[in-house]
């Protein structure tokens, strides 16, 4: 197969599906094409082995949210109105890395208002669907709603997406593929539209764990080769494996029948050889109410927004203007408050851990809701939002890295996801563990099978 006709395939199914599902905010086959082209002369002179080998992502194609800058693309970040092409009409750090590496940029997906949420609805350009609902449009999770829409879509096969709270996660999570989280600081946001300059992080959701460990051996600065990478982290097995499950208020708010599932597949872990330590975790409640209560991405989103795009505080829509209004400043003793209070339950983040290599925690606490009314009601908003955000957004704020990886579908047919959750820089080790547990649960596909609308 050459890279002209896998991007070729790729089209065909945005063609067929695409007003379906409503992934793109903008979708360039001509360029894409182009790019393939490029791709298959690299590869052809690989071959012949006239030149180099080709880099690891050549000719694969990738979507990315509309929230990074791309060259050729313009960026609205889900928002009313386009914004400058300087900085947002070149190409991001991960869009450079992804592109050195060979990718095939094929185009641009949807995402909540400037990221600010973790529904996935959006009012100003429609909202994804989720494909696993063919008779009533359940939310895609956000705020990368349209990137794991885009792999079952099969136009991408890597989508790249940012995580400020859960904004990689929540939408693997909801829409049944796998979402990887990084170590705040390991990757840079330069040339993506900043939500928070505390806790914001780029990275990708992908079709399975070696596909996510294979797209970070090939952009990552520190990792050097995939091949090696991923030969490396397949040693890892469940017999090794020191599993925590922190008790705390998020288990207990979980759906029950989503919890069945999630226990469904913390019990096969558990049979391979895996060993689960229950502890008590209260620090994950803490970080959920800080990160809720103490205004920290409110204050440095509403910043950002007035400094940098003047006049788009007054376009926001409800659903997002609503939360963002009455921020405190950056200069407030509230806002350097919680700053230090988030310094010091980071530097406690250890503890929730023990002696175990990965602590684990639902995804998604319940079955994605009907998109109806959502952007009518702000109160069933608010009520929805801390709920997508509630399991994921510890994370964030103790500075951890996690993969969300799909373990089986509740009984409304809709996808459940278990997050894997690392200390601070330890993505690998993630990694490796969220492998180990693809090899005893499947792989998405295998494990949920094909959405309904993705058939």
């Amino acid at each position: 197969m050459t890279s002209v006709d896998l991007v070729g395939a790729a089209i065909e199914r945005h063609h067929a599906l695409g007003d379906a599902l409503h992934a793109y905010r903008s979708f360039d086959e001509e360029a894409a094409l182009e790019q393939a082209e490029a791709a298959d002369a690299v590869l052809d002179r690989a071959a012949r082995r006239t030149a180099d080998p080709a880099p690891p992502l050549c000719g694969i194609p990738v979507s990315v949210k509309d929230i990074y800058g791309v060259d050729g693309f313009p960026t609205f970040a889900g928002s009313a109105r386009q914004l400058p092409d300087v900085p947002w009409a070149r190409d991001a750090w991960l869009v450079r890395r992804a592109r050195a590496a060979g990718a095939v940029i094929v185009g641009k997906t949807h995402t909540v208002e400037f990221a600010y949420g973790g529904v996935g609805i959006n009012p100003h350009w429609g909202t994804p669907r989720n494909p696993w609902d063919p008779a009533t449009a359940r939310i895609p999770g956000g705020s990368s709603c349209g990137a794991g829409v885009s792999l079952w879509e099969r136009s991408a096969m890597i989508a790249l997406g940012s995580d400020t709270g859960g904004s990689i996660r929540i939408p693997a999570a909801f829409t049944g593929v796998v979402g990887h989280k990084t170590t705040r600081g390991r990757w840079s946001t330069e040339g993506v539209v900043q939500l928070s300059s505390t806790f914001d992080t780029v990275g990708a959701l992908t079709r399975s764990v070696e596909d996510s460990v294979w797209f970070f051996g090939a952009v990552d600065p520190d990792s050097g080769d995939p091949a090696r990478l991923l030969d490396a982290l397949a040693t890892s097995s469940a017999d090794d494996l020191r599993v925590g499950i922190p008790e705390c208020t998020i288990w207990e708010a979980c759906q029950p029948d989503v919890r069945h599932v999630l226990d469904v597949a913390l019990n096969e872990i558990e049979g391979a050889g895996a060993t689960l330590t229950r502890m008590v975790a209260t620090i994950m409640d803490e970080a959920v109410d800080l990160y809720m209560s103490g205004g920290i991405g409110k204050a440095e989103v509403h910043a950002f927004l007035e400094a940098r795009l003047p006049g788009a505080l007054d376009l926001l829509h409800p659903t997002v203007g609503h939360r963002v209004a009455n921020p405190r400043t950056l200069d407030s003793p509230e806002y350097r408050d919680a700053l230090g209070h988030q310094k010091r339950l980071t530097a406690r983040a250890d503890t929730a851990f023990g002696d175990c290599d990965v602590i684990v925690l639902p995804a998604n606490l319940l079955t994605p809701p009907p998109v109806e009314g959502l952007a009518e009601d702000l109160d069933a908003y608010g009520e929805v939002n801390y709920a997508t955000l509630r399991p994921t957004c510890p994370v964030n704020l103790l500075e951890l890295c996690a993969v969300s990886v799909p373990v089986g579908l509740d009984p409304s047919g809709m996808p459940v996801g278990l997050q894997i959750i690392g200390r601070h820089g330890e993505d690998e080790t993630v990694l490796g563990v969220a492998l180990a547990i693809e090899r005893v649960l499947g792989t998405p596909e295998a494990r949920l099978g094909i959405p309904p609308l993705a058939q």
